[in-house]
């Protein structure tokens, strides 16, 4: 499905079709009624086929989740040819068009689209979609796949489809008539391939009445998608979507910033050796625009992905029309985010021209008003050096013209933001004292006034590995705290089980309506990663972390691990509780520097900077573009600004023999606030979108003592099925207030 400027290679690379295939039918789904799991005998629940098109993100046909119960189906997917089929609960999110009351004569109505989001996160792949628009297309082959019954069992289908041409013509309802094979019945809502440029530019709606063949929808149909009436792009990602209704944004540009982030990450180095769509699409020999090679437009997608989406599809045309030598034409449905711009720029340049034009296009696209926020900022910087370095292959007037604009735009960037350049904050030179402004109600030592709050005690046995002591108490307004229950012995793999009952009464004692008691629970620095915010208090409950605040304290402050990272007699080689071999003691009490240490760094990141250079900043400790790395030793740590709230993306991945005392040595360090997130993942994930997240929500505290509400609302979110937070799942939070010591230094307390 090329035109005759952007061939691939002639009969493209039979391995690389191969690999392209199994890329496709890996991301290919079949969605049933709920309540179905993928047994054969499940077959009659099945309704139809799907594809992911973003991160937990399913496209496919509004007539194939008509026939769900409440905009509820199951998405079934298969990651590879030799794994168990996973079912994983949906929710309708938007169908084209939004309501039909009873499908016509011929079928549903065009575009008969629909998108799901999955209740809950899971790891899978994407395919590409392609950026161009399409309904100029008429002839050539696409390569199709599906699910359709075979022998009363669901079973995969994939084949090609001649183009034979297009109803409707240019408008929003235009569908591609295709032949010569038959389509089964349940293919519906798959994916359509362009196998020539490796990108998926349709969706299978229906099959012919008579003969072979049917029709399938553009992709690029989606920009028809509504906009709640109210919501502003620059707003919502101003707020990260966080705090907005689920169904109630830009869908269109939330799903494909998640599409070409997602593909621009997967670009990053991987312990599987998997290709990817990139990597295959380069052996296919497409030069997107005759001019990018196929890693240079998904870096650029990639980074477009990270800036606000345009303020209106208004405002981003008038950047195409403003375009030097270009003549766009009228294209239906019009342009609605970046990639549809540059897109665009693909169909309709001149031949000798295209890349001329994409770096004007990206100058164009960086210097557009947008509120300004630190990320906005990097993502500017990001986008400039992506066009520097296109630009090496232009002449040097050009050249020159660019780094011109891009100083002016950074001159005018300056003088919208107040305060200080970043680069000062990032040395960790002291603030300004006008800048060390506090939110009502906190005091000026940084600490968050507390009214009451649950405490569990964990102390851990070292005579008795694998078992510990537990005790619970609620916490007043003072400190002070009123001792409610305690046990001995409990094993470790019981401990949820075993304090259940007591928490329930604790938080009885103290809940409001609307404001649920938080949870501190103080544990050993080898327990830290306990994942006290998943229990449950009953069968069927909700986790502890969805109905309020929990966060992780240090209990044993006097058995951190030393300055190079181990202990006095153990060599840091430990299991998962990283007891074996550790009797517990040998570690130094923190010395007084270490003390005041601890608590300049608690003020800075407790101050509230209303200025954006100034805020505190996530640091990912572990992980270098998704490359696994050693957490550098206490000295390293110490040397961080006072600034810095560290961040682990992969605790648990534990590959270096110091793992197990990376938290401890962070807390030696002087960091009393640290987020990391439980690794349990393939190999080959992809973390830019949990880098990113980290990074927003320590900037959005506005003050770190903002962060364990936001982190309980984020678990809550990924509870509730909100796409945009499933980035969250597993996160964990240390918080541990240096002017409130634990009740009882160090000893658990008894209940009387």
């Amino acid at each position: 499905m090329t035109d005759r400027y952007d061939e691939g290679a002639s009969g493209g690379s039979e391995p690389a079709h191969r690999a392209l295939r199994e890329l496709v039918m890996a991301a290919t789904v079949r969605i049933h009624r709920t309540g179905v799991g993928y047994a054969p005998e499940e077959s009659g629940a099945f309704l139809g086929s799907g594809f992911f098109i973003a991160p937990n993100w399913v496209l496919t046909c509004a007539h194939v989740i008509h026939g769900g119960e409440g905009g509820e189906v199951t998405v079934i997917y298969q990651p590879g040819p030799y794994d168990e089929p996973r079912a994983v609960p949906g929710k309708v999110a938007a169908t084209l068009p939004e309501h039909v009351d009873r499908p016509g004569q011929g079928g549903w109505p065009a575009p008969d689209l629909a998108l799901v989001r999955l209740r809950e996160p899971v790891e899978h792949e994407c395919v590409y979609v392609s950026e161009r628009p399409m309904p100029h297309y008429t002839e050539g082959r696409v390569f199709y796949a599906g699910w359709a019954p075979f022998q009363g069992q669901p079973q995969p289908h994939d084949g090609s489809l001649t183009v034979h041409g297009t109803i409707g013509g240019w408008s929003t309802g235009a569908q591609l008539r295709l032949g010569e094979n038959d389509l089964p019945l349940g293919v519906s809502g798959g994916p359509v391939i362009d196998p020539a440029r490796g990108e998926v530019v349709g969706v299978l709606k229906s099959r012919a009445d008579h003969g072979s063949g049917g029709t399938s929808i553009g992709i690029e149909r989606l920009r028809t998608l509504p906009v709640a009436p109210g919501d502003r792009p620059h707003d919502l990602y101003r707020h990260g979507l966080r705090h907005h209704d689920p169904y109630q944004h830009d869908l269109y540009q939330a799903v494909f910033h998640a599409h070409d982030r997602y593909h621009r990450d997967r670009q990053q180095p991987t312990d599987s050796g998997r290709p990817t769509w990139t990597d295959l699409q380069a052996e296919l020999g497409t030069r997107p625009g005759r001019t990018l090679s196929p890693d240079e437009r998904v870096d650029l997608l990639g980074r477009l992905a990270d800036l606000p989406p345009p303020e209106s599809t208004r405002g981003l045309l008038d950047i195409l029309h403003s375009l030097p030598g270009f003549r766009l034409p009228t294209l239906s449905p019009a342009p609605r985010g970046w990639r549809d711009g540059l897109g665009a720029l693909y169909e309709n340049a001149r031949q000798d021209g295209t890349l001329r034009l994409v770096a004007e296009y990206a100058m164009r696209v960086m210097t557009a008003e947008r509120p300004v926020t630190p990320f906005v900022l990097d993502a500017e910087q990001a986008l400039w050096e992506w066009i520097k370095q296109a630009a090496t292959r232009l002449d040097s007037d050009t050249r020159s013209d660019l780094a011109r604009r891009r100083a002016q735009h950074v001159g005018d960037r300056r003088r919208e933001r107040p305060g200080r350049d970043r680069a000062e904050h990032r040395s960790g030179g002291a603030p300004p004292e006008q800048a060390r402004a506090h939110p009502p109600g906190t005091s000026r030592d940084g600490a968050v006034p507390l009214s009451l709050s649950v405490l569990l005690e964990v102390e851990h046995l070292a005579w008795n590995r694998g078992h510990c002591d537990w005790s619970i108490a609620v916490v007043g307004p003072e400190g002070e705290a009123t001792p409610l229950s305690d046990g001995q012995g409990a094993p470790l793999d019981d401990l949820a089980d075993r304090v259940a009952e007591s928490l329930a009464e604790a938080f009885r004692r103290c809940d409001e309506p609307g404001r649920p008691v938080p949870l501190h629970a103080a544990l050993p620095h080898l327990l830290l990663d306990l994942p006290v915010d998943e229990w449950r208090l009953r069968s069927g409950a909700e986790p502890l972390g969805a109905e309020r605040p929990v966060v992780v304290r240090c209990k044993d402050r006097d058995q951190l691990p030393a300055e190079d990272g181990g202990y006095d007699g153990y060599d840091g080689s430990g299991s998962y509780d990283g007891y074996d071999g550790y009797d517990g003691y040998g570690g130094e009490l923190p010395g007084d520097d270490e003390e005041s240490d601890r608590r300049e760094r608690w003020q800075w990141v407790h101050d509230r900077h209303d200025r954006p250079d100034t805020r505190a900043r996530a640091e990912i400790l572990d992980c270098d573009d998704a490359v696994r790395r050693p957490v550098s030793d206490v000295a390293v740590l110490r040397g961080l600004a006072h600034g810095t709230v560290p961040v682990l993306c992969r605790r648990g991945d534990q590959r270096y023999p110091d793992d197990a005392t990376a938290l401890g040595r962070i807390v030696r360090a002087g960091y009393g606030v640290v987020l990391w997130r439980r690794w349990n993942r393939q190999t080959d994930s992809v973390c830019g979108e949990f880098h990113r997240g980290a990074r927003m929500t320590v900037y959005d505290a506005v003050g770190a003592g903002a962060l364990p509400e936001l982190v309980y609302g984020l678990r809550k979110q990924v509870r509730e099925g909100l796409t945009e937070a499933f980035w969250a799942k597993d996160i964990a939070l240390l918080y541990d207030d240096p002017h409130r010591p634990l009740p009882g230094a160090g000893d658990l307390l008894e209940a009387p």
